[in-house]
């Protein structure tokens, strides 16, 4: 294996997730995300206004099997590692090879593809986890004629409270169909993009008054990662608004006009949204400029405090050399009373300069 030195060591050079799929063909299922080893599991809810079935785990095949059925199915699949079931589910459901590629793409940038049967979108979910930390989690979803497919990564999500709503019957979704419910999904997916941004806006205002107060390298540091923090964040979000718009705009008779009236409120929450990330994002630069600045401020005092403390040793400084000299022929040297002279002119120097530095207000 190659190897790379930095900083006196040899380190093993680290494989680029982008070279599995190198060389392969267009639609070949391969996974490029850093959550490997796992299986996929099937969680299936069922209902319509009088019917809740839920089940878990599910079975992908019987679910296909029945459905003809006038129940809407929300089958969510957890787990997208598992390249060669992902490859099952889509001969299952008729996906596109492409679809099932972008699936696994944990890197794919946030997307709608409209097919003959289906609506396929990407998305990035965003949520504060338990140790107070942004998660970046990839999630695909599939709208079908009667039925939302939902490809996630790991357990956790923000779909709890389209679960609740759907459990004790609260709201519409128990009388809309499954486009409602590909709706519901993406605007809780949205909102919770308002909980991740509050929670960059308490970073920010927290490294303002740090950076105001007291402006360390340690700092500097926090201020590049809060950065990086936002412009990843903005990345996977400022897509997302336009792929609401072309929902709306979209023919396809899977989103019926009801949805649509839905999807426009989604749209001005996606509006709000950007407009927020491009707020923080200009704080976030912000910051470093700020830094810089406080810092040069701290060395001008600095070097204001040595400038007046060279401004005043320098006549004392010249008067002790002159006296300090080696010549026979000095008349001051030989006065009786010449040291507490010289004395005496030092303090009054020192005293006058200190004085005046006091009322040009350097002091």
């Amino acid at each position: 294996m190659a190897k790379r030195k930095r900083s006196g060591k040899i380190l093993p050079k680290k494989t680029s997730k982008f070279q599995k799929k190198m060389g392969k063909a267009p639609g070949t299922i391969t996974y490029m995300g850093r959550r490997e080893g796992g299986t996929s599991e099937v969680n299936i809810l069922e209902y319509n206004e009088n019917v809740y079935n839920e089940h878990i785990p599910g079975d992908i095949d019987a679910i296909v099997a029945q459905k003809e059925l006038p129940e809407i199915s929300w089958i969510d699949i957890v787990g997208i590692s598992d390249e060669a079931f992902i490859d099952r589910v889509g001969k299952r459901f008729g996906l596109n090879p492409l679809v099932l590629e972008d699936i696994v793409n944990t890197h794919q940038r946030p997307k709608i593809d409209e097919y003959e049967n289906y609506i396929f979108g990407v998305f990035k979910m965003l949520y504060i986890n338990d140790e107070n930390q942004i998660v970046y989690e990839h999630v695909a979803m599939v709208l079908l004629d009667n039925c939302v497919l939902v490809f996630q990564e790991m357990q956790d999500d923000v779909f709890k409270g389209v679960r609740q709503r759907i459990t004790d019957k609260s709201g519409r979704i128990r009388t809309r169909g499954a486009d409602y419910l590909f709706f519901a999904l993406l605007d809780a997916i949205v909102d919770n993009y308002f909980v991740v941004l509050e929670h960059m806006n308490h970073r920010i205002e927290s490294l303002e008054e740090i950076v105001y107060d007291n402006p360390t390298p340690e700092i500097a540091h926090e201020i590049q990662q809060i950065k990086k923090e936002v412009l990843k964040i903005r990345r996977w979000i400022f897509p997302v608004k336009e792929l609401v718009s072309r929902l709306i705009d979209t023919e396809n008779p899977l989103i019926t006009k009801d949805t649509k009236v839905f999807l426009r409120d989604a749209l001005d929450h996606s509006l709000e949204i950007n407009e927020s990330i491009q707020i923080y994002r200009e704080m976030s630069m912000s910051l470093m400029e700020m830094y810089m600045s406080n810092m040069s401020n701290k060395m001008n005092e600095v070097m204001k405090v040595l400038t007046i403390m060279a401004s005043i040793f320098i006549p004392l400084t010249f008067i002790a050399g002159i006296y300090g000299m080696n010549f026979d022929h000095m008349p001051e040297l030989h006065y009786k009373n010449g040291y507490y002279y010289v004395w005496g002119v030092m303090i009054v120097l020192f005293i006058g300069m200190m004085v005046y530095f006091k009322r040009k207000n350097w002091l």
